[in-house]
């Protein structure tokens, strides 16, 4: 059993996105990072950076004591490879998929975030700030456009954890000033993954948390 510590942000829909997609028995615990329950010692000690998501796998492969994990990026990698799925055994796609996972969790969420942060939650306004995280933003949306233009999933020809790392940050498009019509290589993924089941079913998670 896979239990999940989680709130409704882009990093949270992750893992609820890989549990859904591949049906894996997991138990959602709502953390609400509104009113600091991520500081009580109890999920500190899960999560020692006070971040959602985490995880407690209670059976890990190697049947001993329980295994706890933070950081969304760590934590997809750990399930593909328990589970066997959403991470291909070929080297050349593997490395693809590794590649652009590291891209969302080190660039993409990080940068969009921070025009989320300077555009939005900023007690004044910094122009400068919201200039710069507004054309970064641009900047790897056509990164990502240029991949897509090519490759029907990010790693490739399979649907992976990249597309999953990548797919939560893309839905709050509009808060970033982004139009996806100037990227329609990323609007046709985009559509392509909101249309799965098992999206739809994780996105349904989040009015219950």
């Amino acid at each position: 059993m896979i239990e999940l510590y989680y709130a409704p942000t882009p990093n949270g829909h992750k893992i609820t996105l890989f549990l859904e997609e591949t049906q894996l028995p997991y138990q959602l615990h709502p953390v609400n990072i509104g009113t600091g329950e991520q500081f009580k010692p109890e999920f500190l000690a899960i999560s020692p950076n006070n971040k959602i998501p985490a995880i407690v796998d209670t059976q890990p492969a190697d049947a001993g004591a329980p295994i706890s994990l933070f950081e969304s990026g760590a934590i997809l990698l750990y399930l593909a490879e328990k589970t066997g799925q959403l991470l291909s055994a070929d080297v050349r796609e593997r490395t693809a998929t590794l590649q652009w996972l590291f891209w969302q969790v080190a660039g993409f969420g990080p940068m969009l975030g921070q025009n989320h942060h300077f555009s939005h939650y900023a007690p004044q306004p910094v122009p400068y700030a919201i200039e710069r995280y507004q054309k970064e933003t641009q900047r790897l949306y056509g990164v990502l456009d240029k991949q897509l233009q090519t490759h029907t999933w990010l790693a490739g020809n399979s649907y992976s954890i990249a597309d999953i790392a990548t797919y939560p940050w893309v839905v709050s498009h509009e808060r970033q000033s982004i139009d996806l019509n100037e990227f329609p290589a990323v609007q046709t993924w985009f559509e392509r993954i909101r249309e799965r089941p098992a999206t739809q079913r994780a996105y349904q998670l989040a009015s219950h948390a």
